[in-house]
């Protein structure tokens, strides 16, 4: 039985064409992005599930089952075929059309993939030495069918979850210059020219106008797509419509006429458009319930508690394969950067937080304490033992964090602490931290959610008691992202963000930890580097068993590299009661709007 059709046998009524239907979608984080090449300062569930992957399918789809795992139905490339010796992987490539006409085909593949081979750094999944560079070779068998070899064997679980899942088909029409066309599809010569030109017809991705955003529906590039949606028009005002793709070759084609994404500026503007109901003007179909104002906690995040707007609505959590973090800026060149380096400092950031406080006052039973790089839900066998059910190394304990600081060279009699014995001796601060040094840090938080304010003036407040001063800074959702991006000092670039934390964190496919903590990783947004961590991340990719990955799990969850903070659903979604086929929800993060539809009932 198919998804779709299970999701009409479900529905209590038979599915009709036609329809629209408008998400509210979360504040501060309109796309930026329309090239699926996305660079890491842009990375996000925004930008990549809900808007590019409408328009353009990776080779591989994950999680429209409801669960982890591929589902080759969505998928453009049949199930992998792997060599004897483990070393050499060969896809066929299903022959689909792209909107204009033309069939997707080996060439699609490797055009990706020459742009990763060149402009990896700005990719924001790719991790220097895996792929593309962990292949020593790779190309096509036939116009159908690619293939790729490793440098050694590696766990095909990973291979499959993240690192082909990294590649995006991108169609022939793409493939040119503003002289005509060119041919990065079969070899990396061309690969500059192109990327630049495709860069100049996106338009800036830092640029926070959306003048330029108005133009993607009518271009000639963006208007070729491989998914079931194609983007009608985006305003000035962040307004997004899609239409069906008609030319859309996989399953479960759209039954809506249009699918309408809004912007929101806050969760209280959230709130009171979903009170009005889902008929008459402005009004919305899905959206979601704030975690502010959930009315009654729950006992089961995955399921949800009362729903306050039941009258006309049901609620959808949405429990992702996710974690929650603060970021840290490594790269910081002025002392805040040195500090960060120590891992007693971090160490004392993480005891100041109060998770299981938050996950009953603030989220009212909705979120869950995450200790370590794993996600802890879903349920798995992934999980460290030590670090389920809140028994992680550094649980809250402001006097324990005060009593590393002074441990370490620190006077916490005064908030914030001063350094009084620095060096790199038993007992002493650390390299690059000199005397009277105040231990006061900056952290920027994404504004217009009142539950992610409430745990941060929550943390300033316990993060004192030890000595550290937080200074609290709200930020618009992608000013934050843009700005407080990964970097490195130079001319032009100060990179003097401090922590970062926009309510989110990192969806996996498979959580091995070598994009967010692996050396120059894409996903490693502060730039943490530590030798011991990348041997753990190279094991946890070269072997299926669990031992790898707990060991990596113990080390991230001592270290710290981010500052861990309660998990919770993405969204708890509102969807109006009219609506069928929205379940089951996709726990990577994507929406599925072409299996929406109305009932005929």
């Amino acid at each position: 039985m198919t998804q779709q059709t299970t999701a009409v046998a479900t529905a209590g009524g038979r599915p009709k064409k036609g329809g629209v239907v408008t998400w509210a979608c979360a504040p501060g984080f309109p796309p930026a992005v329309i090239f699926p090449f996305t660079p890491a300062e842009r990375m996000g569930m925004r930008n990549n599930y809900e808007f590019q992957m409408l328009m353009y399918r990776p080779l591989y789809y994950f999680g429209s089952r409801g669960t982890p795992e591929v589902d080759y139905d969505q998928s453009i490339g049949e199930p992998p075929q792997w060599s004897e010796d483990g070393r050499t992987v060969t896809i066929r490539v299903k022959p689909w059309k792209w909107s204009n006409g033309e069939t997707l085909c080996a060439d699609n593949v490797l055009f990706w993939v020459n742009l990763m081979k060149v402009k990896g750094e700005r990719y924001g999944e790719y991790v220097p030495g895996y792929f593309p560079d962990n292949c020593t070779s790779y190309g096509k068998l036939a116009d159908d069918v690619v293939y790729f070899t490793f440098d050694k064997p590696y766990s095909k679980k990973w291979v499959l979850m993240n690192q082909l899942s990294t590649i995006t088909p991108l169609p022939k029409a793409w493939d040119r210059t503003a002289a005509g066309p060119a041919n990065a599809s079969g070899d990396t010569a061309d690969v500059l020219a192109v990327y630049d030109y495709l860069m100049e017809q996106q338009g800036n991705i830092v640029d926070e106008g959306n003048a330029h955003r108005t133009r993607w529906p009518d271009s000639p590039l963006w208007s070729v797509v491989s998914g079931p949606w194609r983007l009608k028009s985006y305003t000035l005002d962040a307004v997004v419509t899609f239409v069906p793709n008609e030319h859309y070759s996989g399953p479960n084609k759209p039954y809506l006429d249009e699918f309408r994404q809004i912007p929101m500026v806050s969760d209280e503007g959230e709130f009171e458009i979903l009170k009005r109901g889902p008929d008459g003007p402005g009004s919305v179909q899905v959206g979601y319930l704030p975690l502010s104002f959930t009315t009654e906690p729950t006992t089961d995040p995955t399921q949800g508690g009362p729903n306050p707007l039941d009258e006309h609505y049901r609620l959808v959590p949405q429990v992702a394969y996710c974690i929650r973090y603060t970021s840290l800026n490594f790269n910081n060149p002025t002392v805040v950067g040195k500090m960060f380096k120590q891992t007693y400092i971090r160490q004392a950031l993480q005891r100041t937080l109060d998770q299981d406080s938050a996950v009953h006052d603030i989220y009212h039973g909705y979120a869950y304490r995450q200790d370590g790089p794993v996600p802890v839900i879903p349920v798995s066998d992934l999980v460290a033992p030590e670090l389920v059910g809140g028994k992680g190394p550094l649980p809250f304990d402001p006097e324990a964090a005060r009593a590393l600081l002074e441990a370490n060279g620190w006077d916490t009699s005064t908030t914030p602490a001063v350094c009084v014995n620095p060096g790199t001796g038993p007992g002493q601060a650390g390299e690059g931290i000199p005397e009277g040094t105040r231990l006061s840090i900056l952290l920027r938080y994404v504004e217009g959610r009142p539950a992610l304010t409430r745990l941060m003036r929550k943390y300033k407040e316990d993060a004192a008691a030890a000595g550290i001063e937080l200074r609290l800074e709200e930020v618009y959702g992608s000013i934050l992202v843009a700005e407080d991006a990964p970097c490195t000092p130079g001319p032009g670039v100060p990179c003097l963000w401090e922590m970062c934390c926009w309510n989110g964190g990192w969806a996996y496919h498979y959580p091995s930890g070598e994009i967010l903590f692996k050396t120059d990783a894409g996903g490693n947004f502060g730039h943490y580097s530590d030798p011991r961590c990348d041997e753990l991340v190279e094991r946890t990719v070269t072997s299926d068993g669990l031992d790898a990955l707990q060991e990596f799990q113990r080390f991230i969850a001592e270290e710290v590299p981010v500052i861990f903070s309660p998990n919770f659903p993405i969204r708890l979604f509102e969807v109006d009661k009219r609506l069928g086929g929205f379940e089951p929800v996709n726990p990577f993060g994507m929406l599925n709007p072409e299996n929406w539809y109305y009932t005929e009932d």
